[in-house]
């Protein structure tokens, strides 16, 4: 038997929901695999806000740190959104980013075929689309110096800096390189090099770390122009590489293309411990009704499994049977179309579990 410690974060609006049936599918295969999985809760965000008087406690970085992966769920409200920058939740978010140095955020926007009508393009646009955005997760504007907001001959002038350091590009570029070459060996790489220093400083590094990947056929595209491309043709894209503002935006424009941001996971790794969570947010003008979809969840306890505890076997089971549920025409409300049956956040939950014993 192989024994796991997760530390599980379920956090603020639907992240109690949803992150309760991404336990419920990880038993299942603990109980298929012959693993235990051995769960500690831990307190970022709102919840932290609300239990410590701080978004991220000290004692619960020492609890993250100390487990082998983190099963994250949502953090951030409207109940908090008045606190001052360093007391808000978000700022417990990006301060567990950093002390994990998971400096790489995997976000895959896979279109399944069964979802093709609940998206709002042309299904020849987006049938068989499977994307991966590598984003930066450490570096870049949103942790920059100096910023802040201070006042200038009587104005006020709010200050965010871009910086990125050679190494810090070197290693991702090295990363989006490696995935690229378990794929399709296609990478797109994201800057704004025509206006931006920092940018062109990224492109560089990327044509240098590209040396010693020959096998790989990559290119380079201004973040405008990337997503337009998104939009217009997303089948040219496979691995793509971007900074940390550039990689978020674009990612949530991937994710659209699925038809849901409910349904999509995503990993951040490169440091001790990994950290696995959805990328659509605490939702909560939808928390305690029901109505969440668990599916983004559910996969980022797949990634979780793939990339932070090296079970690669039992990844591609929530994967399939994810695709079983919705291939039997069960819906949760964001992702419903004609014909198709609805389902609550508990229900959806349950038939992916019991479809982890029939895959």
């Amino acid at each position: 038997m192989s024994e796991f410690k997760i530390a599980v974060m379920k956090g603020d609006g639907i992240g109690p929901e949803i992150v309760n049936e991404g336990l419920k599918v990880l038993d299942e295969i603990a109980l298929k695999f012959n693993h235990k999985f051995n769960y500690e809760e831990v307190f970022v965000g709102g919840c932290a806000i609300d239990k410590f008087d701080t978004p991220l406690p000290e004692s619960e970085v020492d609890k993250i740190l100390n487990s082998d992966a983190l099963f994250f769920g949502s953090v951030g409200g409207p109940k908090w959104d008045n606190l001052p920058q360093e007391k808000k939740p978000e700022t417990g978010l990006l301060g567990i980013r950093k002390a994990l140095g998971a400096f790489a955020n995997l976000r895959p926007a896979k279109v399944f075929d069964e979802l093709i009508d609940a998206s709002s393009l042309k299904p020849e646009v987006i049938r068989g689309i499977d994307i991966l955005v590598v984003r930066e997760l450490t570096g870049g504007i949103y942790f920059g110096q100096p910023k802040g907001i201070f006042k200038e001959n009587d104005i006020l002038k709010g200050v965010n800096t871009m910086v990125y350091y050679e190494n810090e590009i070197k290693r991702i570029a090295k990363l989006a390189f490696e995935i690229a070459m378990t794929r399709d060996k296609k990478l797109t790489s994201v800057d704004k090099a025509n206006v931006l220093d920092v940018s062109q400083l990224w492109r560089d590094i990327v044509n240098d770390t590209a040396k010693d990947y020959p096998e790989v056929e990559y290119n380079h595209i201004l973040v405008d122009n990337a997503a337009m491309q998104l939009v217009r043709n997303p089948k040219q894209f496979d691995v793509i590489v971007a900074g940390n503002i550039f990689g978020d935006i674009l990612s949530d424009e991937a994710s659209m293309l699925t038809g849901s941001i409910g349904m999509l996971a995503s990993a951040s790794i490169g440091g001790k411990v990994g950290m696995f969570e959805p990328i659509h947010g605490s939702a909560p003008d939808i928390a305690g009704v029901g109505i969440a979809n668990p599916i983004a969840q559910i996969e980022s306890a797949a990634m979780m499994l793939k990339y932070g505890l090296n079970l690669e076997e039992e990844a591609r089971t929530i994967e399939n049977a994810v695709d079983l549920v919705l291939k039997m025409g069960y819906r949760t409300p964001d992702i419903m179309s004609e014909g198709t049956r609805r389902v609550n956040t508990t229900q959806m939950g349950d038939l992916v579990a019991k479809a982890v014993g029939d895959v």
